[in-house]
């Protein structure tokens, strides 16, 4: 068979002052253009369990646009698979729609389709819930028999990561990325509320084995020199031990990497030593509050955020000391943020010295514990205006402010953290500090 993968990325933002806000803001344009660069691995992963007898195609929405527009939707096709999330449904639902009209099949999958089903299915000839793996070999059996099933999901054990393929990164022009993804592990031992990453897919932390993980960097190192990599894992520093021994392998393959992780990486000083001296650049921490009392609740099983939330900033002058800079996340609109809390993002953002700053709103997506809690509490703006979903936008009534006072603070406070002037400001703070750091030997235990 030829099989199209395609997949929906990119940033979406419906404000239209916002938007035009962050245009014009270095910082926040320079993470949107990252973001908006990675390609599928999920898509690149089946890609890479598909017999080679089939003929795949792996193609990002923005190019499938320009082809369409130079000469029509390509329908050399026998099978579609597209891979979306929730603010990209609706084109993601009109391209399936426009192949279906040409009698090609259309499998959709991705954390959207997975959270409603019933909604996706009305839009093409099967969907796949969950990690894909499991149902992959049995979407190309039944669609080269023409007898695809409307609904594939994974029956017994999950998947084992022990198992995972290697993704097809060949198929990639790694001139389009300025950094390629690989993923450790699926889950992680926090489950926020508002999370809708791989924690919906999987009911359990898992790991990826070493050697799997070596094996895909190596293989990226074959297509691109020097590449940087992006650990694609909610949470990717859990298992310290692993990430010793994974960090000791890499640290000759010249690699420079970003992950996701928790504060808990600033109270080893080994592995803190290990991560610079393998490549990290940065890491992403979600601190999600300026402040305690609003991480009060965040975690459906534990409050462990909260516990930490006294060590923040000398944790974060840690890890900064030893040369990793840190991005933090705040997650505005939680239930114990009032008006107050976009001055006091600002405040803990300068007195802590962090390099980069990420501030999203607070966002219900579909298959959360949050999207059931503000459904049942008459909350969500509208259940179902799922292009509202982007990270940026306002698709919930807040509990101690208007959604006016959300979206018009939140506006604001994007202009005073991505300006010019402020993102040169965090930036000459790290460099000075990190330049007293090394004079001074300052690599305390946070």
């Amino acid at each position: 068979m030829r099989i199209a993968l395609i997949a929906m990325s990119g940033i979406r933002v419906y404000d239209e002052e916002l938007l035009r806000l962050g245009l014009t803001l270095p910082g926040f344009v320079e993470r949107s253009k990252v973001i908006a660069s990675l390609p599928s691995l999920g898509l690149l992963t089946l890609a890479g369990m598909t017999p080679p007898e089939h003929e795949l195609e792996y193609i990002e929405i923005p190019d499938l646009a320009a082809r369409r527009r130079a000469g029509g939707l390509p329908d050399q096709f026998d099978l579609v698979a597209i891979s979306s999330y929730s603010p990209q449904i609706a084109e993601a639902y009109e391209l399936a729609d426009s192949y279906r009209e040409l009698g090609i099949p259309v499998v959709l999958g991705g954390l959207h389709a997975s959270s409603v089903p019933d909604e996706a299915k009305v839009h093409c000839d099967a969907v796949v819930i969950g990690e894909g793996e499991a149902s992959w070999p049995g979407v190309l059996k039944n669609a080269e028999a023409g007898a695809l099933e409307p609904i594939y999901r994974a029956t017994g054990d999950e998947f084992d990561l022990r198992d995972a393929p290697m993704p097809a990164f060949e198929l990639l022009d790694t001139d389009q990325y300025n950094r390629l993804t690989v993923q450790t592990s699926r889950g992680c031992p926090h489950r926020c509320e508002f999370c809708a990453s791989s924690v919906l897919l999987t009911n359990r932390y898992k790991q990826k084995p070493v050697e799997r993980v070596l094996a895909e960097i190596d293989r990226i190192c074959e297509i691109w020199p020097h590449p940087f990599i992006e650990f694609a894992d909610d949470n990717s520093i859990v298992n310290k031990a692993y990430w010793k021994r994974l960090l000791g392998e890499l640290k000759g393959r010249r690699l420079r990497w970003f992950a996701e992780t928790d504060i808990s990486v600033a109270h080893d000083a080994e592995l803190l030593r290990l991560m610079r001296e393998s490549g990290c650049m940065q890491v992403l921490i979600g601190l999600e509050s300026p402040t305690q009392g609003p991480l009060d609740g965040v975690e459906t099983h534990r409050n462990w955020k909260m516990t930490q939330w006294p060590t923040y900033a000398g944790a974060i002058r840690t890890i900064q000391s030893h040369g990793i800079s840190v991005n933090g996340c705040f997650v505005i609109g939680l239930d114990g943020h009032g008006p107050q809390v976009f001055d006091q993002v600002v405040e803990f953002v300068e007195a802590t010295g962090l390099h980069e700053v990420q501030v999203t709103v607070q966002t219900a997506f579909p298959g959360t514990p949050l999207y059931d809690r503000l459904l049942a509490e008459g909350r969500l703006l509208d259940p179902a205006a799922w292009h509202t979903c982007t990270l940026f936008d306002v698709n919930f009534e807040p509990k101690q402010m208007s959604v006016e006072a959300l979206r018009n603070g939140f506006r604001d406070l994007v202009v005073r953290l991505y300006s010019d002037e402020s993102t040169h400001a965090r930036r000459d703070r790290f460099r000075q500090f990190l330049r007293a750091s090394r004079q001074g030997g300052d690599h305390d235990s946070g």
